[in-house]
């Protein structure tokens, strides 16, 4: 009850900000719970209080979707004990950071429903365009909730409307029921959706957007057909398109013209600014280096020859990030490179690093070896790494992307494989992704079914590292017991592997015959318990005070 209560009275005291006694009086100083919404202002203030649930995060504050990456096979937490425990297996249902978002979606939810529940109230004072529009987009955002909670747990309440506490012990509804609300709803808003969001309204909810999030939630669960529909809107509509650099899809600056960009989370210096930067960054940079890709991320990027690297000849161990796909530099800070204005070094001889930030440039002692907490596998992520202020590593305004075009393009491909509808269109749609100008790996063509499968997989783990997508792609896939089972591989500390691991169909690294595999450094022993570890546990604390409410299987 304790969660559901949080439903029935967030949704009037912390989101919709209503009166504090409005039981007694109308405030004359603040909008009322009793009255409010009451004309278009206050209808758009509510959606902006629905649009807020996106900023809900926790650890550093950054948002829910990235944090889900740190529970998978490319990506480490050091600091935060309880995303540690969900990647490694030892978690359970006293988890804090499952509490929380379980807690954040159905806070979440609540504002959608208050708005949808009392929006009437403003419909004779509201252009009916914008009505609609809002209405729409309200029920876009509780769509997408649900999704998330879905993809988490599986089964869980199914809350359509502000509830009393009377009302609030529910049992959980089929997540088959829940997807095919979410498809409803989605369907539903879509056609008072605009197909254009012109640069002041950047950031709201568009057609393509709800099209392309029907698609992912269809894609989820094996629903080809709709998932190949709704992105072949999505395409046909000209509105989105690659972005050449690949770099600026994760920059401020560059974000706000990019044709590519769809759902994304905006951010304002000074305001609102998200913690990705500073407990990523590298120690020389001022950062924790406690959120971490691994080994097997690093090494399932191909050559440029579009062979894996255990198969091109191009692959050399002694310089192993050399003639490599472009965008393992664009998302990882590898060993020898600048990063913050210093040489990122993380080889333990190497006591000290240039720091880049004087002229000329000098030699300072390099944390990045020294600093016992400096990134365990040797790496640094590179992606969101944009800071507004230089001298204040919490200060950014990079968006953070939960939606983009090329993800539209691989559903797309993705569909159409797993339908036997190869044609034209899917090899267009993977190389669009993979030759965008920056990147420049080579087309594909002439495929097997298999061989189709394979190169998409790869590509998604490739192309959205760190981006939040890894958690359902390895379950979907059904390749989550291998990807999640056994060491968690940094690189060796005085070396790099001698030879490359065997890559699987799916772009898994196996280091059993990697000829120095004990020098490299065992960041953790990991294990996936088949029988329970495809979802989250319910929190104990729903549990106990909602009795209608049940635990995930063997939690």
């Amino acid at each position: 009850m304790k969660n559901f209560l949080y439903i029935c009275l967030l949704a009037i005291g912390i989101s919709i900000c209503a009166c504090d006694d409005a039981l007694e009086k109308y405030p004359l100083d603040k909008p009322s719970s009793s009255s409010y919404p009451s004309n278009e202002t206050e209808l758009e203030m509510a959606l902006w209080g629905c649009y807020g649930s996106l900023w809900l995060g926790t650890n550093y504050g950054m948002v829910m979707p990235a944090l889900l990456d740190i529970t998978t096979d490319i990506a480490w937490e050091r600091a935060e004990v309880s995303m540690q425990s969900i990647g490694n297996g030892s978690h359970d249902a006293n988890n804090s950071w499952v509490e929380l978002l379980w807690k954040n979606y159905y806070i979440s939810i609540a504002r959608c429903n208050y708005l949808l529940d009392n929006m009437e109230r403003a419909k004779a004072e509201t252009t009916p365009v914008v009505y609609d529009r809002i209405k729409g987009e309200t029920r876009f955002l509780r769509a997408y909730f649900y999704l998330m909670l879905t993809e988490t747990w599986g089964d869980v309440p199914l809350v359509t409307k502000t509830l009393t506490l009377e009302e609030a012990q529910l049992p959980k509804t089929s997540k088959k029921e829940i997807v095919n609300f979410i498809l409803k709803e989605l369907d539903e808003s879509i056609p008072f959706l605009p197909v254009h969001i012109g640069s002041s309204e950047k950031g709201r909810i568009s057609q393509g957007t709800a099209q392309a999030i029907k698609a992912r939630t269809a894609l989820y669960n094996k629903m080809y057909e709709v998932v190949a529909s709704e992105t072949k809107k999505v395409i046909d509509s000209g509105e989105y398109q690659i972005d050449d650099n690949f770099k600026d899809l994760f920059k401020s600056g560059t974000q706000p013209n990019s044709k590519e960009m769809m759902f994304y989370i905006n951010y304002k210096e000074g305001y609102r600014t998200p913690g990705i930067i500073n407990g990523c960054t590298s120690r020389m940079g001022g950062g924790y280096s406690s959120k971490i890709p691994v080994q097997s991320l690093v090494d399932s990027y191909a050559c440029i020859d579009g062979l894996p690297i255990d198969e091109s000849p191009l692959y050399d161990p002694a310089h192993p990030f050399e003639q490599r796909d472009p965008r393992l530099g664009y998302t990882i800070v590898l060993p020898g490179t600048e990063y913050m204005g210093f040489q990122f070094e993380t080889h333990k001889d190497s006591v000290e690093c240039w720091n880049y930030k004087t002229v000329p440039a000098t030699r300072v002692a390099n944390q990045d070896a020294l600093n016992p907490y400096a990134t365990f596998s040797g790496y640094v992520w590179r992606k969101y790494d944009e800071i507004s202020n230089p001298n204040e590593l919490y200060n950014s305004e990079t968006a953070f992307i939960i939606m983009r075009y090329a993800d539209v393009l691989l559903m797309y491909a993705e569909a159409k494989i797993e339908l036997g509808e190869i044609d034209a269109s899917v090899y267009d749609a993977i190389n669009q992704v993979r030759q965008r100008k920056s990147v420049g790996m080579p087309s594909i063509s002439n495929k097997t079914q298999a061989e189709l499968r394979s190169i998409v997989r790869r590509e998604r783990k490739c192309e959205f590292a760190w981006e939040g997508l890894r958690w359902s792609d390895i379950r979907r896939w059904g390749i989550v017991e291998k990807a999640m089972t056994g060491a968690l591989y940094g690189r060796p500390p005085r070396d790099y592997t001698h030879s490359a691991p065997e890559i699987d169909e799916n772009s898994i690294p196996d280091y059993s015959a990697v000829s120095n595999k004990d020098d490299m450094r065992v960041i953790e022993l990991r294990t996936f318990n088949s029988e329970r570890d495809y979802v989250m546990p319910i929190p104990r604390i729903e549990i106990e005070t909602n009795p209608a409410l049940t635990q995930n299987p063997n939690y």
